[in-house]
């Protein structure tokens, strides 16, 4: 019987507007995880204990190696990269595989803050959203996990929206790229 691989759902995607760059990512292993109440401490040093990654602080991420947690709302968080969450996390937690619900897109380039500056209400300037920094927010009219990273931003969608928040994100990819900017000595050029 044939082995058929798993296919991203944008079949890995891309566009290059401006200097900004959208791209589908490849599928990961995605658990989340909400702390019984009372058992955060406990959970947390069985996050460290498996994984090498304590529960994060609101807006934080933790990284050991290829595993990855991020915050993702009031006592949830996100771990990204095990196989296999360690099953003794259940002691502390709701834990559910969530790797097929999810689709990722990574924005990367000068331009990426000024891209999702139209269609997100935080500011995501470096300065202001560093390495690490993640936060759940709205992406035009869709939920979205955005976090940043050493590249750009990362974004965590729904599959359900994955092709919408393409399509939005390309489109203010190209108004921004469409838009004059100011040339060094003066004048005007446009980005191209």
């Amino acid at each position: 019987m044939p082995t058929l691989p798993p296919e991203t759902l944008l079949a890995g995607r891309t566009a290059r507007h401006g200097a900004a760059e959208l791209s589908e990512l490849p599928l990961v292993p995605l658990w989340w995880i909400a702390p019984y109440p009372g058992r955060a401490a406990g959970l947390s040093e069985a996050l460290a204990a498996a994984h090498g990654v304590p529960f994060p602080a609101p807006g934080e991420t933790a990284r050991s190696g290829d595993t990855e947690i991020r915050w993702a709302g009031r006592a949830q968080a996100l771990l990204i990269g095990p196989e296999a969450a360690d099953p003794h996390l259940a002691d502390h937690a709701a834990v559910t595989d969530v790797s097929d619900v999810h689709a990722r897109l990574a924005l990367a380039g000068p331009d990426t803050a000024a891209v999702l500056a139209r269609l997100v209400p935080l500011d995501l300037r470096p300065a202001r959203f560093p390495v690490g920094r993640t936060a759940r927010t709205l992406l035009g009219h869709m939920t979205a996990q955005l976090t940043a990273t050493g590249e750009g931003i990362e974004l965590l969608v729904m599959r359900s929206f994955a092709r919408t928040a393409f399509h939005e994100i390309e489109t203010a990819m190209r108004g921004l790229a469409a838009r004059p900017r100011p040339a060094p000595g003066g004048g005007r050029e446009t980005q191209g």
